[in-house]
């Protein structure tokens, strides 16, 4: 799948703003080497090189898309590669904000990542735990309605996309470290028309508007963006889009 830097930066604010409370969670005084898993087009990444500007800060995303837009030559090094690939062994931080939610049993990688980690070594992620919210919910609903079932049998993911916050907690102590574990529900006031729209735009519906030709993606998004205004109605400073995150931050002692 291609992503989209330009129509994932719409709301660039509103998604910082996990990164920033994930990061903020991480101890780590004087890291030398830092790797963000997923880091998108970059700019999250960065970051990282403000606070730890004497470590090695290193991000890693699937997309070549995303990666072109990284800004190269500002403390940071960019790579295109798959998060199953990532070895945490010798790494400080790994950082991984709203990305492992694409990766097939991401669980057993993160496993492998904690138990990889170094004396003193940090891990920090966070994926989205929304995929039973009305946003969702109605794409999955829609894309398996009679008119679309066909056209989008597998495409989308289901509910259990990520795990309950319980086990990542256990599966980072059984690795032996010392982790927290929260979860956070952001209410994003949104402007402009059908924004929960062009929020998905950038990201789960991505899958649906890949698979279909032009004509069906519009057509879709139509009776999409009609679900969503009756979900989530317009107020007079916006539209409240509800949004529940996980969280997760360890360290070996």
């Amino acid at each position: 799948m291609r992503w989209d830097p330009t129509q994932y930066a719409r709301f660039s604010d509103h998604r910082s703003r996990p990164f920033a409370d994930l990061v903020a969670q991480v101890g780590a005084v004087s890291p030398a080497a830092v790797v963000d898993v997923g880091c998108g087009s970059g700019e999250l990444t960065l970051s990282l090189v403000q606070r730890w500007p004497d470590a090695t800060v290193r991000g890693v995303d699937s997309s070549p898309d995303m990666v072109e837009r990284a800004p190269a030559g500002r403390g940071a090094a960019f790579t295109v590669g798959d998060a199953r690939d990532v070895d945490a062994t010798g790494v400080d931080v790994l950082v991984s904000n709203a990305a492992l939610q694409w990766v097939p049993q991401h669980t057993e990688l993160l496993a492998r990542w904690a138990n990889q980690l170094g004396d003193g070594g940090w891990i920090a992620v966070q994926v989205p735990a929304n995929f039973d919210a009305p946003s969702h919910a109605l794409m999955r609903d829609l894309a398996d309605s009679p008119r679309w079932r066909e056209r989008l049998d597998g495409v989308l993911r289901d509910a259990v996309a990520v795990a309950e916050p319980e086990v990542y907690l256990d599966l980072l102590t059984r690795a032996g470290l010392h982790a927290d574990v929260w979860q956070t529900r952001y209410l994003h006031v949104l402007p402009g028309a059908d924004p929960v729209l062009e929020w998905v735009r950038g990201t789960g519906l991505r899958p649906v508007l890949q698979r279909l030709d032009d004509d069906e993606a519009e057509a879709f998004s139509a009776e999409y963006a009609a679900l969503l205004r009756r979900a989530y109605p317009a107020r007079s400073y916006g539209t409240v889009f509800p949004f529940l995150r996980t969280f997760a931050v360890a360290h070996r002692r």
